[in-house]
């Protein structure tokens, strides 16, 4: 098993091999902006209309999801949102893949607003 103790090199990472690319809803948007809003987001500049997470996620040897962990962005409920949100677009939606050993993987969600 692949236990994450050290920092992850986000930029080491291999992009998230997705079959079909996730769809960010409205719905999903609103949720983000609303955090927003509400000012749970303690970096996020007055007047910004979008927020990007990074994704790192560990695919097991059996191309199963076995963990995501969000990268800092200093707005805690986003962070965990996009990274349950990131679980679900994964499941069996993978890519064949030729390794046959847990591997991590980055992948980012941008939600953008009006």
């Amino acid at each position: 098993m692949a236990v994450q103790t050290a920092p992850i090199d986000w930029d080491g990472l291999a992009p998230f091999p997705y079959r079909a690319p996730p769809i960010v809803t409205a719905e999903m948007q609103a949720f983000v902006q609303r955090e927003v809003a509400t000012h749970k987001c303690s970096v996020t500049p007055a007047g910004t209309q979008s927020m990007t997470v990074d994704v790192a996620v560990l695919v097991d040897a059996n191309d199963g999801i076995r963990v995501t962990v969000p990268r800092a962005i200093q707005c805690p409920t986003v962070e965990q949102y996009a990274a349950a949100l990131v679980a679900g677009f994964a499941r069996n939606n993978l890519l064949p893949r030729t390794a046959g050993s847990e591997q991590w993987y980055k992948t980012s969600l941008t939600f953008t607003w009006k």
